[in-house]
Order: C-alpha cells, then sequence, then structure tokens
C-alpha cells in the first residue's frame, strides 16, 4: 500500500483517475490534477513546502519530486512526463513538458511549454528553459528547438501512454477517493 501521510495538517489531495503504484511515497502538502500516475518507488514530499501537479502528470519510477523550505515550491503543469528517477526540485514544470531519464530540475528553474529536457541533464539552479527547446548536457543548455513532430510524437504520445498504463492497474490502486 502505498505511503500516503499528513505533514502539519496538510494531507495529500487526488483528482479524479489517479494511479498510485503500491510502494509509491506521497507526503504533505500536495494536490494532484486529474488522470495523474505515480509510479513504483516515486517520492513526492510536500513537507517544506506546496507541489502542485496539473492533469495528465506522469510521475515514473524512481522520480523524486521536493521543494525548499520556505523559498521555493513546485509546480507542474498538464500533461507532464517526468521520466524513470529524475528529481524535480523547487522549480515550475509548465504544460507539455518531457523531463527524460534521470535528469535533474534544481529550484527556481522555469521550463516553458513545449520543451524538452534530455536524458541525464542537469538543469541548474534558475535556468530559464525557453518554450520549445530541447535542453541537453552537463549543465543543461539549449541543444535545438523541439519539432512539431517530436510534441505531437513525445511529449502528447508519452502523456497519453501513461494514463492508458495506469488503467491496467485501476483494480490495484491506492490513491484516496475524494
Amino acid at each position: 500500500m502505498a505511503t500516503i501521510l499528513p505533514v502539519n495538517n496538510k494531507t495529500p489531495q487526488f483528482g479524479d483517475n489517479c494511479f498510485v503504484a503500491p510502494n509509491a511515497t506521497i507526503v504533505g502538502d500536495v494536490v494532484m490534477g486529474n488522470e495523474c500516475s505515480v509510479w513504483f518507488n516515486a517520492v513526492i514530499r510536500g513537507d517544506v513546502n506546496y507541489i502542485k501537479m496539473g492533469n495528465r502528470v506522469n510521475v515514473q519510477d524512481g522520480v523524486t519530486i521536493h521543494c525548499t523550505y520556505e523559498k521555493n515550491a513546485t509546480v507542474i503543469g498538464n500533461n507532464v512526463s517526468i521520466g524513470h528517477n529524475a528529481i524535480v526540485h523547487g522549480c515550475t514544470i509548465h504544460d507539455d513538458v518531457l523531463i527524460g531519464m534521470g535528469a535533474i530540475i534544481m529550484d527556481r528553474c522555469e521550463v516553458h511549454k513545449n520543451a524538452i529536457i534530455a536524458a541525464g541533464a542537469v538543469v541548474t539552479e534558475g535556468t530559464i528553459v525557453e518554450a520549445g527547446s530541447i535542453f541537453a548536457g552537463v549543465p543543461a543548455k539549449k541543444i535545438k528547438e523541439v519539432s512539431e513532430n517530436l510534441v505531437k510524437g513525445e511529449i502528447d504520445r508519452i502523456a497519453g501512454n501513461y494514463v492508458k498504463y495506469a488503467s491496467w492497474f485501476k483494480d490495484n490502486n491506492d490513491c484516496p477517493k475524494k
């Protein structure tokens, strides 16, 4: 059963049709939209600040989402895929973003719409990722523009697939009902 705990009288809130894997951990001031999924061994810690997630956000296996105490909350838009073992910390992720496996996005970063963060990239503190760009490397830098094919073929496809994958687990869902 997933670990879902209140912290300082703030309990995680879930939208409709969400999936939370049995060994995921979600604590504190976390608000999740509709059709979100939190996969195996993911940790979402809204203990030191708040975390707000839009609709159709998938938090894949081993992801950590956290904040900075009294400084930087984490805000994630709609239709966002956060790849396996990524770290998203005290930043803003806008709609229609793909964060690759093992990427790290640090405090005060802002990742704009239709952006892709490549696998293994480290987006250093305060970096602004322009809409429609691909950032890669350590430290991450813009390497090119996102084509319309990548928006439809990767960003939209992956977010949609994770809604489908979550439906396969609907009978084993630990997500509390509203």
